[in-house]
C-alpha cells in the first residue's frame, strides 16, 4: 500500500514485486451490475449485446404541445461527469452500491427518475474523488434518498484549481463535511481500502503508483497547500471500486482513473490476490493532449491483463477510445447514459 500522510512523496512510484502478503477477502459475487447514471455520451441507437442492456428513446416522455400526440420522447441525460449504480448478488442477497454522483445537481437524479431507481435499495454511497464532475449530484441526491453512509478518501475536502498560465484560474467547487453531513450523510474517511456489502465490493482507497508512464494531472492543476497553491499531479484521493465474481475474475470500476488505470487494475489484483481482470469500467483519463501520449503504453500493459470487458467513458478521450476498440474488439463496449453491464457466473 501506498505511505498515507497526505504529502506528494506518499504516492511516487516504487517498486511493488510479487503477490500481495496478506490480501483483502473480497467475497466473490455469483452477479454484477453495472448501471450509468451519468456519463459524458447518451446514444439511443445503440444495439443491446449479450451482457449489455441498453435504453432507448422510450425511457421516458416530456410535455410538448407542439406535436399531435401533445408528448416527446426526452431520453436521458448526458453530461461531463460519471455515476454509476452497483449491484451485486450473492446467492439470492442483492445489494446495491452509488458510485460517484456526475456533475450537476439533478443530472444523476433525473436519469435515475426516468429509469426507475428504486433509491431505497442503494445501501451506500462510495465518491472516487473530490472533483465537481464526480460530486456535483449531491443534492438531488440528498432530495431523493433518506441517510446514507459515505465512503471518501479524506482528500476530498481539498480547494483545487486550474491556473493555466495567461488565464484567469478556475477554482473547483469544494464539497463541504458541514454541509453533507447536515443532509444526512454518514461521512466515513479512510485512506486505506474498505469492504462494503458484506466484504463483497471492494473500495481500493490510495492507490500504488507503480508504472513508469502514469505520472498523473499536468502543472495547471493545483490543491492549496498550507495556504499556497501547488501542483497536485497525484490526485491522491483518487480509488475505485473492485467486484470479484466468482470463476471469472475482477472486474474493477474508476471514476476518472487519475491514479492510471494500469496502476488501478494492478493495485486492485494485489490487494486481492485474484491473478485475473475480467473488466474495466469508468474513466481512464486519457483524453488531451497531456495525456495522449500514455494512449500507447496503456495498451501495452492492458494487453498483458487481457480482460475480456472494457468500457471505457467519461474523461478516456475519443483518441484513446478508438485505440481501445482497435486493440480490443473483442472486449470493448461503447458506453452510454442509461446502459447495464452484467457479468454472471451463469454468463458464457
Amino acid at each position: 500500500m501506498c505511505a498515507s500522510d497526505g504529502s506528494p512523496s506518499a504516492a511516487l512510484p516504487r517498486p511493488a514485486e510479487g503477490p500481495a502478503v496478506d490480501p483483502v477477502r473480497l467475497e466473490p459475487v455469483d452477479e454484477l451490475v453495472v448501471t450509468t447514471l451519468v456519463d459524458n455520451v447518451f446514444d439511443a441507437l445503440l444495439a443491446p449485446a449479450e451482457g449489455v442492456a441498453r435504453t432507448s428513446f422510450a425511457a421516458a416522455s416530456a410535455a410538448a404541445p407542439q406535436f399531435l400526440d401533445g408528448s416527446t420522447p426526452v431520453g436521458l441525460v448526458a453530461e461531463h461527469g460519471f455515476a454509476a449504480l452497483v449491484t451485486v448478488r450473492r446467492g439470492d442477497r442483492t445489494s446495491t452500491v452509488l458510485f460517484d454522483t456526475g456533475l450537476s445537481p439533478t443530472g444523476m437524479t433525473e436519469n435515475a427518475a426516468r429509469l426507475d431507481v428504486d433509491w431505497s435499495a442503494v445501501q451506500a454511497v462510495v465518491l472516487s474523488h473530490g472533483h465537481f464532475d464526480h460530486a456535483g449530484g449531491f443534492a438531488g441526491l440528498a432530495r431523493a434518498t433518506r441517510s446514507l453512509p459515505m465512503t471518501v478518501h479524506p482528500g476530498i475536502w481539498s480547494q483545487r484549481r486550474i491556473a493555466v498560465p495567461g488565464v484567469e484560474p478556475f477554482a473547483f467547487p469544494t464539497l463541504s463535511r458541514t454541509a453533507l453531513e447536515g443532509e444526512g450523510f454518514e461521512v466515513v474517511e479512510r485512506r486505506q481500502p474498505s469492504l462494503l456489502l458484506d466484504g463483497s465490493v471492494l473500495v481500493t482507497g490510495e492507490v500504488d503508483r507503480v508504472t513508469e508512464f502514469e505520472r498523473g494531472m499536468p502543472a495547471p492543476h493545483e490543491a492549496l497547500v498550507d495556504g499556497s497553491w501547488q501542483h497536485d499531479p497525484l490526485v491522491l484521493d483518487d480509488q475505485a471500486l473492485v467486484v470479484h465474481v466468482r470463476d471469472k475474475g475482477l472486474v474493477v470500476l474508476t471514476g476518472c482513473g487519475h491514479a492510471g488505470a494500469v496502476n488501478i487494475a494492478r493495485h486492485a489484483l494485489r490487494l486481492t490476490g485474484v491473478d485475473r481482470l475480467h473488466g474495466l469500467l469508468g474513466g481512464l483519463h486519457l483524453g488531451g493532449p497531456a495525456f495522449e501520449p500514455v494512449i500507447p503504453p496503456t495498451l501495452a500493459a492492458l494487453a498483458e491483463l487481457s480482460p475480456a470487458l472494457l468500457v471505457p467513458g467519461h474523461c478516456t478521450g475519443w483518441k484513446a477510445q478508438h485505440a481501445l476498440a482497435a486493440a480490443f474488439p473483442d472486449a470493448w463496449v461503447q458506453g452510454s447514459v442509461g446502459s447495464r453491464y452484467t457479468v454472471s457466473v451463469e454468463a458464457a
